[in-house]
């Protein structure tokens, strides 16, 4: 009974952009989705209300009047019944709360790919709640970590302890899926860019490699970084990986292997070598041995000592390992807040969003370049802003699908004053502004909103045979089921909600063609469906939307005159190959 109603004029890049913004219960929304974008979603990100007892949440069902409702809470939701804060005072403060998340987390996870995964932020009020809600819905198996996220400023809870932390649960949609997250290391461009004024300067190997450590000591980087401290005559940083076997359990291989220049055999790790004899022989290069300034050697992908009395190791470059696992504490400021004022003027319109550093480390860890990034607790959309920016840095396609609840913003508020009325305008306007300071890749977006079915529902109330004509009021319920399409929705409403009930994604293509002059629409690049509502359609008209080789042809059961012209098309349509569906 629901759909969503395509909004051109709020959107940026209309007929162009695969990103979404959809507004409204994201419920709702996720119910509405499951066809479209079934096991199509590579990650979701979601902040959802941390259940502080001042939070808005979401409710699904009421048992009390509107009165009483309203009495209560003091807020209206979008169906007057939509919202209430849920504070401590509450009996059922907990287990709303979850079952708030519980629903929605079962129709998330409906919609990742088999490889995807899930980040929900949450503090220490719920996190316990939610581990075992995420168990059971994804599978204890597909817990990957909980991510304890420092935000390095303290938040004063009166309790005696600065609090600095909050945490990121993950989970993967399966187990059984090889998962990596890998990320930049921290500090990586800082370092190229060190070395390569080393190179401009022409600094000697020997002194170079001085300040590489000097520079390494003053940043306090990762040992990921620090290890590679030795610079070759090209001035690319290498660091020497040691070869010793690394279970504690077992032991390696054990052979001899010659040093270079002494020819004697060299120093065998105590629990054996990390490679088999082979791997080593395609490793080393006796044919071409370099003498570095300070007596050591390189020796094909080996480096040795002065003498064969410090055992090899191998050579790893540190552009080649430029990334390292995600952290399982991530440290990063809080500073989403500053952030969105900038974007804003100065103006303070959002309280404590998420920093855009933080959601694009989180992207950026999972390696494929493309894909659908969803967050359905889009806030001020800083998942859209940093899926933007990533794609800006590294030509990748991300694609975005933002849901928020259009929650209203107090009329006392500066956002308010500012011409925001809810937090969907703002989030909008962020990616309107973080798209033209960005600049480059799609950076446009499709408005949505959730609004009940274009067609009209029978009405099935009972009838009291007491209060009035029975047959007249059969007769006008029966009439007014003549032409099922509301009068106030139109083409392009009912073209996107035929896309949601067949399952055909939201950012495909739709074009206006024409039919012997009667108005039609092309929907995806080969016109995998051909629309048509226009009244009156004639065999012509359907042999000439033949022509245009659709999948599938949806026609309005209000264009046909009678039961005969619909079946004249059913069979015209189905002798070109072309299945005929009747909205």
């Amino acid at each position: 009974r629901k759909t969503l109603r395509p909004c051109p004029e709020e959107s940026k890049d209309w007929d162009t952009t695969e990103n979404l913004y959809i507004e409204g219960d994201n419920l709702e929304v996720l119910k509405l989705l499951q066809e479209s974008y079934l096991g199509q979603v590579k990650m979701i990100y979601i902040d959802p209300p941390y259940n502080t007892g001042s939070d808005f949440i979401y409710r699904d069902d009421f048992g009390e009047s509107v009165e009483e409702y309203s009495e209560d809470i003091g807020q209206f939701g979008e169906e007057d019944n939509r919202l209430f804060r849920n504070t401590d005072r509450n009996g059922r403060f907990h287990s709303d709360w979850c079952s708030m998340m519980y629903s929605r987390l079962v129709l998330a996870r409906n919609m990742l790919t088999d490889d995807g995964v899930i980040f929900i932020s949450v503090d220490d009020n719920e996190v316990d709640n939610l581990r075992k809600i995420c168990d059971e819905v994804m599978g204890e198996s597909c817990f990957v970590d909980c991510i304890t996220w420092n935000k390095r400023v303290p938040k004063n809870d009166n309790k005696g302890i600065g609090n600095i932390h909050e945490y990121i649960l993950v989970y993967v949609k399966s187990s059984q899926s090889a998962h990596q997250f890998l990320v930049v290391k921290d500090g990586i461009n800082d370092v190229f860019e060190f070395i390569s004024t080393l190179k401009k300067r022409r600094v000697p190997i020997p002194e170079a490699e001085k300040e590489l450590k000097q520079f390494y000591a003053k940043r306090g980087y990762d040992r990921g970084i620090t290890l590679y401290c030795n610079l070759d005559n090209n001035y690319e940083p290498w660091g020497k990986i040691n070869m010793s076997w690394p279970n504690a359990d077992t032991f390696g291989s054990r052979y001899d292997v010659l040093h270079p220049k002494t020819g004697l055999p060299a120093k065998v790790p105590d629990r054996g070598w990390r490679w088999n004899k082979a791997t080593f022989s395609s490793q080393v290069d006796y044919e071409h041995v370099v003498e570095r300034y300070d007596g050591s050697f390189i020796c094909g992908n080996l480096w040795f000592a002065k003498d064969e009395n410090t055992q090899p190791s191998s050579i790893r470059y540190l552009r080649d390992v430029s990334r390292m696992l995600l952290r399982s504490i991530v440290s990063l400021k809080s500073d989403g807040g500053i952030e969105v004022e900038k974007i804003f003027d100065g103006k303070s319109f959002f309280s404590y969003p998420k920093p855009t550093s933080l959601l694009y480390l989180l992207i950026d860890s999972i390696i494929e370049k493309d894909g659908i990034y969803m967050d359905f607790f889009s806030g001020s959309a800083t998942t859209a802003h940093a899926v933007m920016q990533l794609n800006a840095e590294d030509g990748g396609y991300r694609k975005f699908i933002m849901v928020q609840l259009p929650e209203p913003c107090d009329e006392k508020s500066e956002a308010y004053k500012a011409g925001y009325p809810n937090i969907c305008e703002i989030g909008k306007e962020r990616i309107r502004r973080a798209g033209a300071s960005i600049g480059t890749g799609d950076t446009g977006f499709r408005v949505f909103k959730l609004d009940s079915s274009n067609l009209k529902t029978w009405d099935a109330a009972p009838i009291d045979p007491q209060a009035g004509d029975v047959i007249g009021e059969l007769a006008n319920r029966m009439n007014a089921m003549i032409h099922r399409v509301k009068p106030d929705r139109s083409d392009l409403d009912m073209v996107f909600e035929v896309m949601l009930k067949l399952g055909v994604p939201l950012d495909f293509p739709v074009t206006e063609v024409s039919v012997n002059g009667k108005t039609a629409y092309s929907v995806g690049e080969d016109c995998l469906l051909l629309v048509c509502l226009a009244p009156d359609i004639q065999p012509g008209d359907v042999e000439q939307m033949a022509e245009y080789a659709p999948a599938k042809a949806v026609i309005s059961r209000d264009s046909f005159a009678d039961d005969t012209a619909m079946a004249n098309a059913w069979y015209i349509l189905r002798d070109r190959g072309v299945d005929l569906k009747l909205v």
